[in-house]
């Protein structure tokens, strides 16, 4: 897969892989004997991905994070999993396409994936919403949760979203609701429950599919409360602080699994999950059927009082003593 629209950063790579590309020009044209020297420029481009990728800010992790080009759900569901069967609607009011699910086969395992879906151009953003569920999107998830419960099959969830949709008819429609109450039954699924965060994970709109027992992070994907731009809004009253709002959120996998939020982190290949896919998907196939066998092996008492303990370990209750000293 293409690597499409680079980001400021990458531009030194850029300019290494533009020289690739005239080198081999010539040698097609020309004839020109150059492998000594794509050698050379692919050893130190190589070198250079490694080193850029190796050393990001939180802001640029973002960036990365959010690339138009990095895989999405639909695209693990074609490269890590078989025989997938799509199912649709909440069966209340409509289908909201911004999430997508459905059956599926992993290692000829049966399991029901669920994951948030954005587009690729302007068409497809419409009918994905930008990835923003609306509460419909959230209530198809519960429904095929719990239809995956009732057949004691595991449930795994693809979290990429900036945030639930926030439009007024949104808001009449229960969206608020929608994602509570996805978050109290999740809570009490009695079958193994694993989330990977593969891009942005944006406030409750993330939330909402990701109380799970492991929650998996890509290596330059987010989780947050809040955006940094939105954080920046409200703090600094101007989005120009996104950069001081990414370093004190802590939104980053290394920051999130150091907090006890996320469970582990799937490395992704130089350049990033955008520069190759079949490499990313191997990688995420890896991890999910690693950690899911851990958790199929235990019974359904030990499953949720381990789920229950983690969510529980996350907060921390001052006593009033502790509360006045703080």
């Amino acid at each position: 897969m293409a690597a499409g629209p680079h980001l400021e950063f990458e531009r030194d790579i850029v300019e290494i892989q533009d020289q690739i590309e005239k080198l081999n020009d010539q040698a097609q044209t020309r004839g020109i004997d150059v492998s000594r020297e794509l050698e050379h420029l692919q050893t130190k481009l190589e070198i250079l991905r490694r080193e850029t990728y190796d050393n990001l800010r939180p802001i640029e992790q973002v960036q990365v994070a959010r690339h138009p080009q990095r895989p999405y759900t639909l695209d693990y569901l074609e490269q890590v999993f078989t025989d997938f069967v799509e199912l649709h609607g909440d069966r209340a009011f409509r289908d909201d396409e911004a999430i997508v699910g459905g059956w599926a086969r992993l290692d000829g395992n049966s399991v029901m994936v669920i994951g948030h879906q954005k587009g690729r151009d302007m068409k497809q953003n419409l009918r994905r919403n930008f990835g923003m569920p609306h509460p419909e999107g959230y209530r198809k998830a519960l429904r095929l949760m719990k239809q995956a419960e009732k057949f004691g099959r595991p449930v795994i969830t693809f979290i990429d979203t900036p945030g639930a949709y926030p439009g007024l008819g949104a808001e009449e429609r229960g969206q608020a609701e929608a994602i509570a109450t996805n978050l109290r039954e999740m809570a009490r699924l009695r079958v193994p429950t694993l989330s990977v965060v593969i891009g942005e994970g944006g406030s409750g709109g993330a939330l909402a599919l990701g109380v799970t027992d492991r929650i998996l992070m890509l290596e330059h994907s987010i989780y947050s409360v809040i955006s940094p731009e939105g954080c920046a809004a409200i703090l600094w009253r101007s989005a120009e602080h996104k950069e001081k709002a990414a370093d004190a959120l802590k939104i980053t996998s290394a920051n999130l699994v150091s907090l006890g939020v996320a469970d582990d982190v799937i490395a992704e290949p130089p350049g990033g999950a955008h520069a190759d896919w079949a490499d990313t998907a191997r990688r995420v196939k890896d991890a999910i059927s690693r950690h899911l066998a851990e958790l199929s092996s235990l019974d359904e008492s030990t499953l949720l009082e381990g789920r229950w303990a983690k969510y529980e370990g996350m907060g921390m209750w001052l006593g009033e003593d502790e509360s006045e000293g703080s």
